[in-house]
């Protein structure tokens, strides 16, 4: 049943998963920037007062392309949050077919000046340090953008980090303030939304195995909605849940209708999707409604029409 709090502004069942989640992943992520930094966090990146190296930092990547999110340490109770020196800052890219993440830490924020962000907006590596082979599992807890991303992020990164150590930063907004609690797994840039703990611990399990999990999954960053919304059917309808097993290889792109061609394995299939409404559960006399996707049809698609 969908809960209502006071004070949230968002859509009766868009916290608890009584509202689909699908083809919600923010579509402009795909070259990131993270850079630790305690706060405070103001409520917008490109506006907040930061260190200057940092703000230089925030500003060429914009120009770029790439997306900066401000990272921290998850506390345990009684723990209090201090400066951090030295500080993690990871760069790397999701889209295509080999996301890969970088990352050291660095003892002078005069050091990020150095970042050649053009190239990580490129989907070049640039050296900053060795290639991050674990997950890198971010949790946004941005209160001064949305509280419920506080009220329910903060409790999903303290539970993260227990079973997950340091593959767990809280982060800035990572877009879809209405599905906190959050969860964006990279390098791939599998967003995930609406998440307890029970399906938080799904969703990482998964992603460690090189597998996505559809339950809660909002989309794969960088790539169109529909795109996002042809992959996640065919998933279903397959069960091939492999991080590289399914790939969208054209799409078209209409106001309600789009049509895209899905490798899955040794099939292709033919996906119409459709934007639709999705109303508030009813039993939750709540408000408004939130724009999803359908599946409007799918076909095998014959070998011989890619010869």
């Amino acid at each position: 049943m969908a809960e209502t709090v006071r004070g949230c502004t968002h859509e009766s069942g868009c916290h608890d998963g009584s509202l689909p989640t699908l083809a919600s992943a923010t579509v402009g992520a795909s070259a990131w920037l993270l850079v630790e930094y305690p706060g405070p966090w103001g409520s917008h990146v490109e506006e907040m007062t930061l260190p200057p190296a940092i703000r230089r930092a925030a500003d060429r990547a914009r120009a770029a392309g790439v997306r900066t999110q401000l990272i921290r340490r998850p506390l345990r109770r009684g723990e209090r949050r201090g400066p951090a020196t030295p500080f993690q800052v990871y760069v790397g890219h999701s889209a295509g077919g080999e996301p890969w993440l970088e990352g050291r830490a660095l003892g002078a924020l005069d050091d990020l000046d150095a970042l050649d962000l053009e190239a990580v907006a490129a989907g070049r590596r640039t050296g900053l340090g060795p290639e991050v082979t674990e997950p890198v599992l971010l949790v946004c807890t941005h209160a001064q953008r949305n509280a419920c991303c506080a009220r329910l992020g903060r409790p999903l990164a303290q539970h993260l980090r227990e079973g997950h150590g340091d593959l767990v930063w809280e982060t800035t907004h990572v877009g879809g303030d209405r599905f906190a609690g959050n969860l964006v797994c990279l390098p791939h840039g599998l967003y995930y939304g609406a998440l307890a703990p029970a399906f938080a611990d799904q969703a990482v399990a998964a992603y460690r195995k090189g597998e996505v999990c559809l339950e809660r999954l909002r989309g794969r960053s960088g790539r169109p909605e529909a795109a996002q919304a042809a992959e996640h059917f065919v998933r279903e309808h397959t069960g091939l849940m492999g991080l590289s097993e399914v790939v969208v290889e054209r799409l078209n792109c209409g106001d309600t209708l789009s049509d895209a061609t899905v490798r899955a394995a040794a099939q292709r299939f033919s996906v119409t999707v459709q934007k639709v409404i999705c109303p508030p559960p009813c039993a939750s006399g709540g408000k408004g409604g939130i724009m999803s996707y359908r599946l409007a049809g799918m076909a095998v698609v014959a070998p011989a029409a890619f010869a």
